[in-house]
């Protein structure tokens, strides 16, 4: 998320709304675990650091452990100095992409982006809502937050789509939203922090995305297409000098996702590799290209920004794996499962209604980042034992990531607590409770998008099929188990020992081994011949 992203002064009857949500949950918190629990979801509720929160969370359940030689402050650091953590390439990432983001929002960037789109696409009906809908989505990838997008890319949009007559409320509805339909596609720091804490490998999680980010486009789109004949707004049309002029002056911009997709596909570089290369490309094009930026007055002041975010993430991320190491020792999730399984939640249809709406609140709640450090290690366990449960309902971890991808999304315009809606409030000065109306037809939209999302596995797994076949015949070809495969296909409880994921895998390698190789048969012994009672002649051997 970007410093814009902070949501502005609240407005009462918000604030009323919020204090109310607040003090159920921390009711509920201290009547469901203890006193100490409600305490820390209170100073949550009031603003202390998420960081804090969740250090001294884990700090204060070690401490109360009922096993006195666990009362050290050490226990709070095994998974955030473990090799998984500590030496994952996206600490050096998250750092390296907040700093593009940072630079190409203070440059003209949004500008350049918003007069290509509009000239290629403004011809068609509806033009400039799609328009809005595909730059708000692009800008959201580069930046990595939606505060910025609404503000650089709603500002420039709405006035505009104002002036070719479409409706206040439909104008104010499709910015609003834009700002967060890029978490789901490719590149986006959500989806990075998300492979870092569920790992799954960040290229193939970049692959699977595409399939359903374009289908939320797709649907935003169809539906601005709609309302663009509906209320007979005026279309521009199509010129392709100016269409070429427009797609020229972006020109630089445009080899930013060719230069990190050429470099992780070909293997010439990894991600962190890649998004150093990026960083330093967008820095030699804003600075010394476009000249938008002066490295004297600018340089410094960005990095210090960007640093400040990137610092607090890792902050987070760190604090985030010393409570999940508390959790797990505890065995938290799976004692959750036994409850929600004794309440008739047993099948994965049923748990996906159950976290889908979870997610939605959650998100509402917390901002992106703190959602996917809070929930991701709480619900793999679930997902992983209901599919250990039913094999025939095993979900995959891309299909999960989506799934909760597309409830960031639509926690972020939900009412009444959704982010962008106090972004939006604050940057075209209207009050929070009147945007909600406005909001409610893209958000039925994006509802849409989840719902096909969770029950229709292949929109996730489509895209990395190939991926799986050929980590199989890999497998198949060295002799060995396909774990590779199993780690695409379903989300494994323990991700050090992958487990089959399918039934004839599971009768094909037993608890995730090679099958014994069959004894050879035993040779028949051989016998002596004893003169007494046997023909030991050549004869009678021939006999």
């Amino acid at each position: 998320m970007s410093a814009t992203d902070q949501a502005p002064a609240v407005t009462p009857r918000a604030a009323k709304i919020g204090m109310g949500i607040g003090g159920a949950a921390v009711l509920l918190v201290s009547v469901a675990g203890s006193v100490i629990a409600g305490l820390v979801v209170l100073l949550a509720f009031l603003g202390a650091p998420l960081f804090s929160i969740m250090g001294g969370a884990a700090e204060i359940l070690w401490l109360l452990h009922p096993d006195a030689s666990y009362h050290h402050l050490r226990f709070i650091a095994p998974t955030v100095l473990d090799e998984r953590f500590a030496d994952s390439p996206i600490l050096v990432t998250i750092p390296l992409f907040t700093f593009v983001g940072y630079v190409l929002a203070e440059a003209k960037t949004p500008d350049r982006l918003v007069a290509a789109a509009r000239t290629v696409l403004g011809w068609m009906p509806g033009g400039l809502a799609i328009v809005a809908v595909i730059a708000s989505a692009v800008f959201t990838v580069l930046t990595g937050g939606s505060g910025v997008t609404i503000i650089a890319i709603g500002g420039l949009l709405y006035p505009a789509l104002r002036k070719q007559r479409y409706s206040e409320r439909f104008a104010l509805g499709l910015v609003t939203t834009g700002g967060s339909v890029g978490l789901l596609l490719p590149m986006s720091l959500p989806l990075l922090v998300y492979a870092l804490v569920a790992h799954v490998d960040f290229n193939e999680a970049f692959k699977a995305v595409l399939v359903p980010g374009l289908l939320v486009i797709v649907l935003l789109s169809v539906y601005s297409a709609w309302v663009g004949t509906r209320e007979k707004v005026d279309r521009e049309p199509p010129e392709l000098s100016r269409m070429a002029r427009a797609v020229w002056d972006l020109k630089w911009e445009l080899l930013i996702p060719v230069l990190l997709g050429a470099g992780l596909g070909t293997g010439l570089t990894s991600i962190d590799e890649a998004a150093g290369l990026v960083a330093f490309y967008t820095v030699v094009i804003e600075f010394f290209v476009y000249r938008d930026l002066s490295w004297k007055k600018d340089l410094v002041r960005i990095a210090k920004s960007s640093m400040s975010l990137a610092g607090a993430i890792i902050l987070i991320l760190s604090m985030a794996n010393a409570l999940m190491n508390y959790v797990v020792d505890q065995h938290v999730p799976m004692k959750v499962l036994e409850f929600m399984t004794g309440v008739g939640i047993k099948h994965m249809w049923q748990f996906l209604l159950v976290m889908n709406v979870f997610l939605l609140v959650l998100g509402m709640l917390m901002e992106g980042f703190s959602a996917i450090l809070v929930a991701v290690p709480l619900i793999l366990p679930f997902v992983a034992k209901i599919g250990e449960a039913n094999p025939l309902e095993k979900m995959s971890p891309f299909q999960l990531a989506m799934i909760f991808l597309l409830n960031l999304e639509i926690a972020y315009c939900m009412p009444p607590l959704g982010l962008n809606l106090f972004i939006s409030s604050f940057r075209f000065n209207r009050p929070v409770a009147s945007l909600y109306r406005v909001v409610m037809p893209f958000v039925g939209i994006l509802a849409v998008g989840l719902v096909l999302v969770s029950y229709v596995p292949w929109f996730s797994n489509v895209a990395v099929a190939s991926d799986v076949a050929a980590a199989r015949a890999k497998a198949e070809k060295d002799g060995v188990v396909p774990r590779d495969a199993w780690m695409m296909e379903c989300v494994q409880e323990d991700p050090s020992n992958p487990q089959p994921c399918s039934l004839a895998d599971m009768k094909k390698y037993p608890h995730g081994q090679m099958p014994e190789a069959p004894s050879p048969a035993a040779a028949p012994a051989a016998t002596e011949c004893n003169p007494d009672f046997d023909d030991c002649t050549d004869a009678g051997k021939k006999k």
